[in-house]
């Protein structure tokens, strides 16, 4: 049997089985893994160093305008509401900007193929080659998951540009004028709505179609909304933002990888016990 004939199995299987995949690690521990994955698994470091650096450069500029051009303005409108934290909260909410900038440029016209050859190369080196099979030819003679990604045989994207977020993303902003807890609002909204993003490229490996992912989003909404917003809160740091979209990845992968091994558990018969 063909693996594209097994794709409808395996969507049904994981939207029946949303609230029954219990994973050990916490999904807003994915982020954090990543990091650790990222650094410690040298067949991934040429994707670091193909993009890092310019990238940063480029991270540099974009907050150095920001702050320049924006910070003080942004300070006085605060002040309104905030009085002196207004000094503090503008920080974030510059930091949040530059983030956004770096995330929707970067993302989009930069590393979106490298953020898909993270995923499908830590999904290879965690087994499932036959799942990334589905939209990749795999070279199986090379002597690495990363150099084992042919060309892709369907659309590979990470994660496709959404209006819609980029909209709701202007309309949160005010969130950030609250005192003390607006900026941790804004992370957990936002957090809420882009989570589900960074299982894209996964959900896709599936054979899922949106009304597919729109249904498995919205039964574990919750786990997504703390891997978002800890994914979100990581985007906030200055220089190492773009880093963290690449570590990010390596961490959805991983939760991916993790959701495949229990599905395949479930999903596999019972041993035979000889009585």
């Amino acid at each position: 049997m063909s693996t594209s004939a097994l794709i409808p199995n395996e969507r049904v299987s994981l939207l029946s089985k949303a609230k029954e995949l219990h994973i050990a690690t916490p999904s807003w521990m994915y982020p954090f893994k990543g990091i650790y994955y990222l650094l410690t698994h040298r067949f991934l470091w040429p994707l670091i160093k193909a993009r890092f650096i310019l990238c940063a450069i480029l991270s540099i500029f974009v907050y150095l305008f920001l702050f320049i051009f924006t910070y003080i303005p942004q300070v006085a409108l605060l002040s309104i509401f905030q009085g002196g934290l207004a000094w503090v909260n503008a920080a974030f909410l510059v930091l949040g900007e530059g983030a956004a900038v770096i995330a929707l440029l970067f993302e989009a016209f930069f590393v979106d193929q490298t953020l898909v050859k993270i995923v499908d190369s830590v999904l290879i080196n965690e087994g499932y080659t036959d799942l990334v099979a589905t939209r990749r030819v795999i070279n199986y003679n090379e002597p690495n998951p990363l150099a084992q990604l042919g060309g892709p045989t369907k659309s590979a994207s990470y994660s496709p540009f959404s209006l819609r977020l980029t909209i709701e993303f202007i309309l949160y902003l005010p969130l950030n004028f609250i005192p003390v807890v607006g900026t941790l609002l804004f992370l957990i909204v936002m957090g809420k709505r882009a989570g589900p993003f960074h299982h894209f490229r996964y959900l896709k490996l599936l054979g899922m179609h949106q009304r597919e992912r729109d249904i498995w989003t919205e039964r574990v909404k919750w786990r997504y909304t703390r891997f978002g917003t800890v994914a979100l809160a990581l985007q906030y740091i200055p220089v190492l933002s773009m880093l963290f979209l690449l570590t990010t990845a390596t961490g959805a992968a991983l939760w991916a990888a993790d959701l495949e091994k229990e599905r395949r558990a479930t999903d596999a018969p019972p041993a035979y016990v000889e009585v």
